[in-house]
């Protein structure tokens, strides 16, 4: 059975192909505006169901349509994509020194018969005091501007990361071992991806 990843997210893919993990993609631009009374757990989960449903909608079976949004939230506050270098700013000094939650909601749609699973991951993430000249450092690549929380893990901000409490691949946009878990509850599995000892 194909998978269909609902994303032109370049670290999504990265994430899968990493992983062994045969794919297509068709994106799925929605908006991503979060209503006044959502809550983070609701507005991922809304968002992916969304990218899901949209990608379905155009998608030829047998296949998996895997859809997910990922968001940074400090003391219930949702930290989006940075719309400017000050908004950039602002970000990381609330994020410096203090620990905060990266959620990802994952929508799966399994065609054609449109049976579909829904999680939301949660990673805790620490970060080290960020001096000034550090956050106008960052600021002056192009790393911070299409990642929520106007960072990236798995690049230059990996140095203001000590430690994180779950999984990594969460924090890059895709929490791939409970993806694959339930991918498996669908029926799918990929021989290509088998480890060999």
């Amino acid at each position: 059975m194909k998978l269909i990843l609902a994303s032109a997210s370049p670290r999504r893919a990265e994430i899968l192909r990493n992983a062994g993990i045969s794919f297509s993609v068709l994106s799925s631009a929605i908006d991503e505006t979060p209503t006044s009374s959502e809550s983070p757990n609701d507005l991922v989960l809304r968002l992916a169901n969304a990218k899901a449903e949209l990608v379905a909608a155009r998608a030829i079976g047998p296949a998996i349509v895997i859809a997910a949004d990922t968001v940074v939230v400090l003391n219930g506050k949702i930290l989006g994509k940075p719309r400017s270098t000050d908004d950039a700013r602002r970000m990381l000094e609330q994020l410096s020194g203090r620990t905060h939650s990266v959620l990802t909601g994952v929508s799966l749609i399994r065609l054609p018969d449109a049976v579909h699973l829904e999680f939301v991951e949660s990673t805790l993430v620490h970060f080290n005091p960020l001096a000034d000249d550090e956050i106008s450092a960052y600021l002056s690549t192009d790393e911070p501007y299409d990642k929520a929380g106007a960072y990236a893990i798995q690049s230059r901000a990996a140095r203001f990361i000590p430690r994180i409490e779950g999984c990594y691949f969460n924090v890059v946009g895709l929490p791939v071992a409970r993806l694959v878990s339930n991918l498996h509850e669908l029926g799918w599995s990929n021989d290509s991806a088998r480890l060999s000892l």
